[in-house]
């Protein structure tokens, strides 16, 4: 079974295909700049090798047009025809209460998604543009949509509820609803797998850290906490969101810059973080050369988003009664030796020791990085939510 994932966001569509009796990347890459002057496919072919391919790519469903030229092309592609494609996983972030779990797209699926708009305003309308376009280029194609905010429905009412009058909750869904679901399943699942034990019996805490980032309590096989709340800017310091903030600093703020809900929000997604306290940049490559420069200001913003995550880790063995295993995983979780250390740091006393041999060697791969004897198994698992995607695609289907 072949099965095509994708990921659309407001100015770009990832994609991913699928063997999946193989478990095997057919083939990947990604449009972007959708809508933009300069916009681009880039590639990957099975040899590794990087291919761009320019062209004036307007909106989403030009852009998977792109996609799906490619992949039955004569000198990129990896199949024959479109019927070759036995169902498309879409990565959709908001399923609001409305989903607990991944379900194939019917019109009253995609209504429901649509309904979910209101408090997914930038990213519902770009995953309904790709589900809409698959409609149209590959009618009757079976379609799955799986939702970043599922795994987390099972958290109990006193951990998603907010202080907030009762009111608001039941008029307009505010509550905590968590991202980055689909990684958090996956490596919980995998670092279970790693280390031969059954999946319902640790207690985890899996971060998953990078440009964007959240840390989430399992229990029993089941999310019952998670940083990232009613939208992705709660929780950890991230590249360029300002992570947990007290609301009277945002109305301080908005008062005295005089700006709307519009420019507040920008403020806080787009110009906080570690690029808002650095001024260098939200890339941890460029804040780390800007930290052997001496830079005071990148030193500090290093050593507030490895607190906030050190802080979320204690906040969430309390929660949990203590830990079993710690997980590591997103662009920093699996390549940056230094976060790692930093975070695990002073925390022996919990359980949690990292063997920093191991540590500094392991970037990228599946590793378990704690001392030998420590209680807290500490393992870094890189993350696939493509497979994710694909895998709960076929189990879709096979119902």
């Amino acid at each position: 079974m072949n099965i095509l994932v994708l990921n659309c966001g407001s100015s770009s569509v990832k994609y991913k295909l699928f063997n999946m009796e193989e478990k095997k990347v057919m083939a990947q890459g990604g449009v972007e700049k959708v809508g933009l002057k300069g916009s681009f496919l880039k590639l990957t072919l099975e040899d590794g090798q990087k291919v761009v391919l320019e062209g004036e790519i307007l909106e989403h469903q030009t852009a998977i047009e792109y996609i799906l030229g490619v992949l039955t092309s004569e000198k990129y592609g990896c199949i024959k025809s479109l019927e070759e494609i036995n169902a498309v996983g879409h990565r959709v972030v908001h399923g609001g209460e409305k989903f607990n779990s991944s379900v194939l797209i019917t019109e009253d699926v995609l209504h429901k998604i649509e309904e979910c708009i209101e408090i997914a305003p930038l990213h519902n309308p770009p995953n309904l543009s790709g589900i809409n376009a698959i409609t149209e280029l590959i009618p009757g194609v079976p379609q799955v949509a799986v939702f970043d905010t599922a795994f987390h429905q099972t958290m109990p009412d006193y951990a998603y509820m907010y202080g907030i009058p009762y009111s608001l909750y039941q008029k307009y869904a505010i509550r905590r609803y968590g991202f980055h679901g689909t990684s958090h399943r996956y490596v919980s699942h995998r670092v279970c797998e790693i280390l031969g034990i059954p999946y319902e019996s640790p207690r985890m805490i899996t971060c998953h850290i990078g440009n964007g980032g959240s840390i989430t309590a399992i229990k029993d096989g089941k999310s019952v906490d998670t940083s990232m709340g009613f939208t992705p800017v709660e929780g950890l310091l991230m590249g360029t969101r300002s992570g947990d903030v007290d609301a009277g600093v945002v109305s301080f703020i908005m008062d005295k810059e005089m700006i709307g809900s519009a420019g507040i929000s920008t403020l806080l997604n787009k110009h906080s973080g570690v690029m808002g306290v650095s001024g260098v940049s939200s890339d941890m490559r460029e804040l780390s050369a800007a930290i052997e420069k001496g830079n005071e200001r990148a030193k500090l913003a290093l050593r507030m988003y490895n607190y906030r995550i050190k802080k979320y880790i204690g906040s969430y063995m309390a929660a949990l009664g203590g830990v079993d295993i710690l997980v590591f995983t997103g662009g920093v979780g699996e390549n940056n030796t230094v976060v790692r250390s930093e975070v695990c740091k002073d925390l022996e006393f919990m359980g949690i020791e990292l063997d920093e041999e191991k540590n500094a060697q392991t970037r990228g791969e599946e590793a378990v990085i704690s001392s030998e004897n420590a209680k807290v198994k500490i393992v870094v698992v890189p993350t696939d939510e493509e497979f994710m995607i694909a895998s709960d695609t076929m189990e879709q289907l096979q119902k």
